[in-house]
């Protein structure tokens, strides 16, 4: 039974350990494969969520996690990987946390609040732009969408370094670094030396489960046989468990594998090997942050701060489908760079491991696609929040959003109401947790997302949703969720009224937020590979120069030769 609103404690800790790239079914307490005892007994201690919805992309999804705005009116509207450059500077797509957008550390710490972070931040960079601007007291950020997880190095060709600050600085990481390991103890230590009678807020934004996908050689190996049959297995495994945990209805239809992609059984044995051992090192990347999780939590409970600490526990998108395997300019920059992409030692330093659209697709059961994109398998993911006053043990169907977060957490804390500063767009869920009301949407009140063309508006039980190249067509559909959770039948011939209607609260939200349409034939992948290469050029453009230089000097020396060895045969 759910306490009364008078039962809730005021002034709480928060946690929040934001997961990245985590499908819906990925937690163990979800069906998952991977072993997160810690993340599940959080779930048995409190609410584990069944309709959460996030953006498809992560810097949006981080920025309204901490801001409880709309991506779009907080300056994140996407990621600058994939930005167009018709939207380069306009208002809402200047890539960083614009003036009188506020986070929720900079609300709490008036209030006496510790406010610390560390992990991914990639909400703007340079001065004005990092945690330690924002309200965060104490910071150890990586400014950059991903990173590798042993070194201090870049991940992609996107990015010359891995650019972490310490409160704003730049700083280096230590030698035994590991990313999930590293993020708890700097977070353990910044509890140390801050106040320890204060109340606090800490954020871990962890780089697990982001390419590369890169974990302990000891706990890969206990997932080494688990994906063997493949990624159409998987899907379907997962679906069947779907069903039996009563996440999606008995017999909710299943999308299959868009044709494009690969069949299992047409890989070569060593092909399977490798893909299954990728998969194998995710899941050993989830569970290694669970027992870094572990930690932080026996830490709390010996400083006695764990009865009063709320945990939010969730993902900033559905998982990720990029290949490492299927660019040759990537593959030259990883060989460059100390990395490789095969089985031997795979996971380990100097490892660049990843699941692919396949298996990303199987991840993403029972839900339609992944990352990027506004289908259920990339904006429906987990989402647990326990801690003191809230009821235990309990599973919500009730829609939420990822801006519902931060009012949430300011109305636990009992924070004044903003008179200034971008308007907060989310809605507290303060009071369906503590049992006062059974939804925070009415069944006739739309939630729209949107990032880069890649769209979704949801209203009761209906959704329609609009994806763009290269795994969408750019085409809006129409879903019934409560039957339908799979996406599999378009409801808009069908039901033209109800698309007219929802298209038509769409385009009020559209307005609203300020969203940019992307220019015709917009693919995220070509842009991703556009930016990519011109930042490549910007940060390696003395290559070309010296490669010209050697080419000039071979000619010249070449016709200096050919010039000598005439002059010889005429004498």
């Amino acid at each position: 039974m759910a306490p009364s609103p008078e039962a809730t404690i005021t002034r709480p800790n928060f946690v929040i350990l934001l997961i990245d790239d985590a499908a819906f079914m990925d937690l163990g307490v979800y069906g998952g494969e991977a072993a997160t005892p810690n993340i599940d007994t959080l779930a048995a201690r409190g609410v584990m969520f069944t309709r959460y919805y996030t953006s498809p992309l992560c810097a949006p999804s981080r920025a309204m996690l901490l801001t409880g705005v709309d991506n779009h009116l907080t300056g994140v509207a996407t990621i600058p990987e994939v930005l167009p450059p018709e939207h380069i500077g306009q208002p809402g797509y200047t890539m960083e946390l614009e003036p009188g957008v506020q986070t929720i550390a900079a609300r709490l710490k008036p209030l006496g609040y510790r406010t610390l972070f560390t992990g991914k931040w990639h909400l703007g960079s340079g001065e004005g732009a990092l945690p330690s601007d924002h309200g965060f007291e104490r910071s150890f950020a990586l400014d950059a969408s991903g990173a590798d997880n042993w070194d201090d190095k870049s991940y992609m060709p996107y990015y010359s370094d891995a650019p972490w600050y310490e409160d704003g600085a730049p700083a280096d990481l230590p030698d035994d670094f590991y990313s999930s390991e590293f993020i708890v103890d700097r977070m353990i230590s910044y509890l140390e030396e801050t106040d320890e009678t204060a109340p606090f807020l800490a954020y871990l934004g962890f780089q697990a489960i982001h390419i590369p996908l890169q974990a302990p050689a000891e706990i890969t190996a206990k997932y080494r046989g688990t994906y063997q049959d493949g990624w159409q297995a998987l899907r379907e495994a997962r679906w069947q468990r779907a069903q039996e945990l009563g996440l999606v209805p008995v017999g909710a239809p299943l999308a299959p594998m868009p044709p494009d992609m690969r069949l299992w059984e047409n890989l070569s044995e060593e092909e399977q090997a490798l893909y299954a051992a990728r998969m194998a090192v995710n899941a050993a990347m989830l569970e290694a942050m669970d027992v870094h999780i572990g930690r932080l939590i026996d830490h709390l409970k010996a400083s006695g701060d764990y009865e009063n600490t709320v945990f939010l526990v969730t993902s900033d998108n559905g998982p990720e489908p990029t290949r490492g395997d299927n660019d040759w300019r990537l593959r030259l920059w990883m060989a460059m760079h100390g990395y490789h992409i095969g089985l031997d030692g795979i996971g380990e330093a100097g490892s660049w491991a990843f699941i692919g659209p396949e298996f990303a697709m199987a991840a993403a059961s029972p839900g339609n696609l992944f990352k990027f994109y506004g289908a259920e398998g990339g904006i429906h993911v987990p989402m647990i929040m326990a801690g003191p006053g809230l009821p235990e043990n309990i599973r919500q169907d009730a829609l939420v959003q990822v801006t519902d977060i931060a009012p949430t957490f300011l109305e636990m804390a009992g924070a004044p109401a903003a008179s200034d500063g971008v308007a907060i767009t989310g809605r507290s869920i303060l009071p369906l947790l503590t049992g006062t009301t059974e939804t925070v949407y009415g069944l006739d009140e739309p939630i729209g997302i949107e990032v880069s063309g890649n769209s979704a508006l949801i209203r009761g039980n209906y959704k329609i949703t609009r994806n763009q190249r290269p795994w969408g067509d750019a085409q809006w559909r129409l879903y019934d969720l409560r039957q339908d959770p799979g996406e599999t039948t378009n409801l808009a011939a069908a039901r033209p009224d109800l698309m007219a209607s929802m298209l038509a609260d769409y385009d009020v939200y559209a307005e609203g937020m300020g969203v940019l349409a992307v220019p015709e034939g917009y693919d995220s992948h070509a842009i991703l590979t556009r930016n990519t290469q011109l930042r490549q050029l910007r940060t390696y453009w003395w290559v070309p120069v010296v490669l010209l230089i050697f080419l000039l000097a071979l000619l010249w020396g070449a016709w200096r030769l050919a010039r000598r060895l005439r002059h010889t045969q005429q004498t």
